[in-house]
């Protein structure tokens, strides 16, 4: 098999994995121009896997600390284009050696630094070791590792390098990211973590007994509508990113930012209790997001 059959091989790898794991927005879309898509869908791949090590399995926190060790070493190390047969075992994900020869190639050709990988799967370590955040600020801090590289690698791969819309990208995906946090709420409660910083519960009053008793009370509405608008405030913050480009992705990414602002809808519907009635989309959500995503006022 030639170097550019391998290649394909790779990137074939990597979009049909991206395709087959749900998740809240798009991935490697059908919006997103064809001639990215394919980079798009190996730095998933990479991460998808590298949070997978984090969050799957029962494996203990040194394990698990130790695969996403070896995880950024592969990050480091030369990355040739021809593929073996070699399997990657853990967790049954597509052989690591075609993600990292679809990732190498796709950072190659785009120069793109891999302090922004190396910024996620800080976070992946994150984790695994902290279940709490104290502040707004510490869980801001968490999105700038695990939410923003993925915004600034896209626009690299769109042809941006621009202060002001690394920025705005910035803002629309930590907010991406919290709302992720507010939708699986109850869901990761069952599981010992808690995005809803301290100081915030303090200041409402929010007590972790009622949570333990599965007891929204008035201070946790309070609490969790608070995160919302801080959320909201920064969507609209990083609105104008959406802006940024023509065509499909410029479509791609208003339906993205829609779709996180329903979401925050949703939570409010549920009169903000994610803990009993986790808000999703459905697909009475498609049209009006698309009508939204064209008129966009």
């Amino acid at each position: 098999m030639t170097d550019q059959a391998e290649l394909r091989l790779a990137y074939t790898t990597c979009l049909r994995f991206a395709r087959g794991h749900y998740e809240n927005f798009p991935v490697a879309s059908r919006l997103l121009p064809s001639s990215i898509r394919p980079h798009i869908a190996a730095v998933y791949a990479f991460a998808r896997v590298a949070d997978d090590f984090a969050d799957e399995g029962d494996r203990t926190v040194q394990e698990r600390l130790n695969l996403l060790d070896q995880w950024e070493s592969r990050l480091v190390q030369p990355r040739p284009v021809t593929v073996t047969n070699e399997p990657f075992s853990e967790l049954e994900q597509p052989d690591a050696l075609h993600i990292f020869a679809a990732l190498g190639h796709t950072m190659d050709k785009f120069d793109l630094p891999v302090e922004l990988f190396k910024d996620l799967l800080s976070a992946f370590r994150q984790d695994v070791t902290v279940k709490r955040y104290a502040s707004w600020a510490e869980l801001l801090d968490y999105c700038r590792r695990s939410a923003n590289p993925i915004g600034r690698i896209v626009l690299r791969l769109a042809g941006h390098s621009d202060p002001l819309l690394d920025r705005q990208s910035d803002c629309v995906c930590s907010a991406l990211q919290i709302t992720n946090f507010l939708q699986d709420f109850g869901r990761d409660w069952k599981n010992g973590r808690l995005y809803v910083p301290l100081d915030m519960q303090n200041e409402c009053g929010a007590k972790l007994a009622d949570l333990e008793a599965s007891l929204v009370t008035s201070e946790w509405r309070a609490t969790l509508e608070g995160c919302v608008e801080k959320t909201q405030d920064l969507f609209l913050a990083g609105r104008p990113v959406c802006d940024g480009f023509t065509g499909s992705l410029r479509m791609e990414l208003r339906l993205t930012w829609l779709g996180g602002m329903r979401i925050l809808d949703r939570v409010g519907q549920t009169r903000y209790d994610p803990l009993n009635e986790r808000p999703v989309l459905g697909i009475s959500d498609f049209a009006p997001l698309v009508w939204r995503a064209v008129v966009w006022t």
